[in-house]
């Protein structure tokens, strides 16, 4: 074997012992040990036994392995020692060759032949021809060359395995405290598993008896909606105490017969407004959907073709929209991505858009100029359009209260003293109030007789009667006091289990003069919603007839009531198609005829008026 050249250690040292003895020495020596060796052999037999219990190590020793198996795995050590002897300058630890090469020629030891491992009584391990060449040196004195412990030849034990390994005790303790841990978060599980299974089949059980429950409260509310129906009708003619109600005239409501005529489908409906004379429903719709963008949809009335007006991408919510009342195809509409928009029906196209200070939440036009658009806003103000002027409102109005403005009216000008003047009618929480705008100037009022009644959550104007209806619900949070002024259920019996509405109440008006001063008329109670803004309107049925309609949702009953505005006595009910809340509610003449909107989130109910 060819000499390498090695750092210092142990193994080295050993080496360089054993290669400077004298090369010519006898080896007749070495064959008489051998010799004796052989004779000895059965000896050691019985002895090994008790030799292997004194070894300080464990050796594992695993099955013998065949004659080819053998030869290629001493190839592959012989491969190995090659490889890492030709790093002259790597620095050999004693850490890392202990239990894998000999530590005397530092050469990896086999599974048989001459340099097969083998150890010492003291348990150190070499290759067997390295430690029988050691002992029969006379300088080693018979020890073991790393404890220096006496031995001989004949204690010399070879080893019959295909690989050696030394088990770590501490890691196999924490294996098998690894395997009880994951042993009792098994049985954890499980038991998890059971007590879930256990709570869906509770909650399963839970979930029927709510829902027997549910309906057993419908079907009791279904009974006390009847009985509080009975009890409601005879109340309408009731108004509230503490009052000076007048009357026009006496008698009956206007005769009238809606009868259903039918109703279109529609996905989303907010607001939508009828076009008698192009005989035309102009809606605006949500799509459906998270994000769902709002669209404006053209109905035909006489052919029944269905358009979709696409609005920009950026336009939010539509708070109100009206046809313009001078036949010119247009519409405008307020939404709250703080704009104030025109289109055109014909074309499609927006006319005109404004950006606004802040969210319109009503619009109207001028009912005398085709050129005046009025809005009023989340703020509270008021602001003037002329559509010749495209770069934004002439007139910027101030109101009383930052409350946003849910519904402005342009009045008409028969009681005005000049046409210089511009009378609005907004509503807002606190009331009704008037504003009378003079140019680009004008300032408003609060009408007297609606101010500290309630929250105002609905007004409609009648244009050709002056007639104005006003809508309330209590104050949250309001005095006795004021309370008091206001229906109780001991006036009307209503109960007011219903969570959708709550006990409000109707006011009539008259604008009177030309100094434009509010006679109260009447007033009633009534069950309106208790968190939506609901829409109502004054239906008019003509010149030659001089009668008027109030058309209001009663949410007690779920029924659209038509009354007389002047005294609220009762013309007409009729329930509404669908639990879902009443949207808008719309009145135009078509064909001769009265025709009667009502929309929903899912559809358009028309209802034609028969009567003579």
């Amino acid at each position: 074997m060819p000499r390498r050249r090695r750092n210092s250690g142990p193994g080295v040292r050993i080496a360089q012992y054993i290669e400077s003895e004298d090369e010519g020495e006898d080896y007749e020596e070495e064959e008489e040990v051998v010799g004796e060796e052989e004779d000895e052999q059965s000896e050691d037999e019985e002895e090994e036994e008790e030799d292997t219990e004194s070894q300080t190590r464990d050796v594992v020793v695993s099955p013998r392995v065949s004659q080819k198996e053998s030869q290629e795995n001493q190839k592959m050590s012989q491969g190995i020692c090659s490889s890492s002897g030709s790093q002259e300058d790597e620095e050999w630890k004693h850490g890392e060759t202990e239990g894998l090469f000999c530590l005397i020629c530092m050469e990896v030891w086999t599974n048989d032949g001459e340099h097969q491992v083998c150890c010492l009584p003291c348990g150190h391990l070499y290759g067997f021809s390295c430690i029988k060449k050691w002992l029969q040196q006379r300088q080693s004195a018979g020890k073991c060359p790393q404890c220096i412990r006496k031995c001989s030849l004949r204690d010399v034990r070879k080893i019959y395995a295909s690989r050696v390994a030394a088990v770590d005790d501490e890691a196999q303790k924490r294996i098998l405290f690894l395997e009880s841990k994951l042993s009792s978060i098994e049985q954890k599980t499980a038991s998890w598993s059971n007590k879930e299974a256990q709570w869906k089949k509770m909650e399963a059980e839970l979930r029927l008896e709510v829902h027997k429950l549910k309906k057993k409260i419908a079907d009791m509310e279904s009974l006390a909606m009847g009985a509080q129906r009975n009890s409601h009708v005879a109340s309408q003619n009731q108004y509230i105490p503490g009052h000076t109600n007048y009357q026009e005239h006496h008698g009956h409501a206007p005769s009238c017969s809606f009868r259903h005529q039918g109703d279109l489908l529609v996905s989303g409906g907010r607001l939508f407004d009828i076009d008698g004379g192009r005989k035309i429903v102009l809606l605006a719709r949500r799509l459906s959907g998270v994000g769902g963008t709002f669209v404006l949809t053209q109905m035909s009335l006489h052919s029944g073709e269905i358009d979709d007006i696409l609005l920009p991408p950026t336009t939010r919510a539509i708070k109100d929209l009206h046809l313009s009342p001078h036949n010119n195809g247009l519409a405008v509409f307020g939404s709250l991505g703080k704009k104030l928009s025109v289109i055109s029906l014909e074309s499609h196209n927006t006319v005109l858009s404004y950006d606004l200070p802040a969210a319109p939440w009503s619009c109207s036009w001028d009912l005398n100029s085709s050129h005046y658009i009025y809005a009023g806003l989340q703020n509270g103000m008021v602001l003037v359009f002329d559509r010749r002027q495209t770069t934004g409102p002439f007139a910027s109005l101030t109101g009383l209260t930052t409350n946003p403005v849910h519904t402005i009216h342009h009045l008409s000008t028969n009681s005005t003293p000049t046409s210089d003047v511009r009378p609005l009618l907004s509503a807002s929480s606190i009331g009704l109030c008037q504003w009378n705008i003079y140019g680009s100037e004008g300032s408003p009022s609060l009408i007297s007789e609606t101010g500290n009644t309630g929250v105002c959550i609905s007004s409609s104007y009648c244009p050709r009667s002056d007639h104005i209806v006003a809508s309330y619900r209590p104050r949250v949070g309001s005095s006795e006091d004021t309370v008091q002024t206001q229906p109780s259920l001991t006036q009307t019996g209503v109960n007011n289990s219903n969570s959708n509405g709550v006990d409000g109440f109707h006011v009539s008006l008259k604008r009177r003069g030309a100094d434009s001063y509010y006679q109260k008329l009447s007033s009633t109670q009534a069950f309106v919603d208790n968190i939506r803004l609901p829409r109502t309107a004054i239906i008019d049925f003509g010149e030659g007839k001089n009668q008027q309609l109030f058309a209001s949702c009663d949410e007690s009953t779920r029924e659209l009531i038509l009354q007389d505005p002047l005294n609220f006595a009762v013309s007409q009910r009729f329930p509404l198609s669908s639990h879902l809340p009443l949207q808008d509610v719309k009145y135009a003449h078509v064909n001769g005829t009265g025709l009667l909107g009502l929309l929903n989130d899912e559809k358009l109910q028309l209802f034609r008026n028969e009567s003579p």
